[in-house]
């Protein structure tokens, strides 16, 4: 466990370096993708930012969806709040990474959802 903590904090130390020398540009929209364990159901949804969408009995709302300037289809990484119908506190409520989507997941038995890229204008 204690390994494994090490390993996630070198790597998003790393990665907040080359992020800090790279320039990146907050796009209008993100591209996600969620899975309903329970049936097999995948759908890919196009958030725009500042709004929500649902998915099953989850709703997904983006903040913000940045993207390294010198490559548009490389890295995203965006800010995701996710809720349950039911509840008002966020199941998960913080940044995701399209390459690193294990980095920071959401925790829930039975959605998954992870980002696939930022929308490009």
């Amino acid at each position: 466990m204690k390994a494994a903590l090490a390993l996630a904090a070198s790597v998003l130390a790393t990665a907040g370096t080359a992020a800090a020398q790279q320039q990146v540009a907050s796009a209008p929209g993100a591209v996600l993708r969620a899975l309903d364990k329970s049936s097999g159901t995948t759908e890919d949804i196009e958030i725009a930012t500042g709004t929500s969408a649902a998915f099953g009995r989850i709703t997904v709302a983006l903040s913000d969806c940045r993207y390294p300037v010198d490559d548009p289809s490389s890295n995203a990484f965006a800010h995701l709040t996710i809720t349950h119908a039911n509840s008002e506190t966020p199941e998960f409520d913080g940044w995701m990474v399209a390459q690193s989507p294990a980095l920071s997941a959401l925790d829930d038995p039975r959605y998954d959802v992870w980002l696939l890229r930022c929308m490009s204008s």
